[in-house]
């Protein structure tokens, strides 16, 4: 018989902090910076280029360096999608960092660290669920996300199903996005520095 307390063990907040969030901000606070602005959108381009690739290798790849231009690429994706949330865009982030004004370059890699960190989660989440149950057993996942939904539901966004285990079965992101949401609006893991 599958049992969810192994997993919410794995799941627990202080686990979660102790292997995901506390590697993720540290490394985000020993990233060295100079000034608080850019003078131009190359220095931007380089500033959270070089910040991506510093985050990225210490915290994922464990090492594996990206190209100059992925790493800046991919950190304009998560400011552009952050700043979209906002009515904003990639020139919001860039103004943001040359007038200083939002606070700045300082916010700018919080949100790229913020981004990183709930990547991190998430496949860390997925993992816990991978290693207690195989992937490929179609039952034993609905019983375990049935008992999952069971002691987390009252936490999880109205949009999961709560009466529909099989539902995630398949496809169990929807249901991890709505336990990392819940984590971050009610767990000190999320707050800044």
């Amino acid at each position: 018989m599958i049992s969810v307390q192994s997993v919410l063990g794995a799941l627990e907040e202080r686990e979660i902090a102790r292997r995901v969030g506390i590697p993720h901000d540290e490394t985000r606070m020993r990233f060295p910076l100079e000034r608080n602005t850019v003078r131009d959108f190359d220095d931007f381009s380089n500033v959270i280029g070089d910040y991506y690739n510093h985050h990225f290798t210490t915290c994922v790849s464990n090492g594996g360096l990206l190209s100059r231009s992925e790493a800046a690429g991919r950190a304009k994706e998560a400011l552009e999608r952050h700043y979209r949330r906002r009515n904003g865009n990639i020139v919001s982030a860039f103004n943001d960092t040359h007038d200083g004004t939002n606070g700045g370059l300082r916010v700018i890699l919080d949100v790229i660290a913020d981004l990183l960190k709930t990547e991190g989660v998430e496949r860390y989440i997925r993992d816990v669920f991978d290693r207690h149950v195989a992937p490929n057993s179609f039952d034993d996942k609905v019983e375990l996300i049935r008992q999952f939904i069971e002691r987390c539901g009252p936490d999880l966004s109205t949009s999961i199903q709560t009466d529909r285990p099989e539902r995630y079965a398949h496809d169990a992101d929807q249901l991890i996005r709505a336990y990392v949401d819940s984590l971050r609006q009610t767990s000190a893991l999320f707050r800044r520095l």
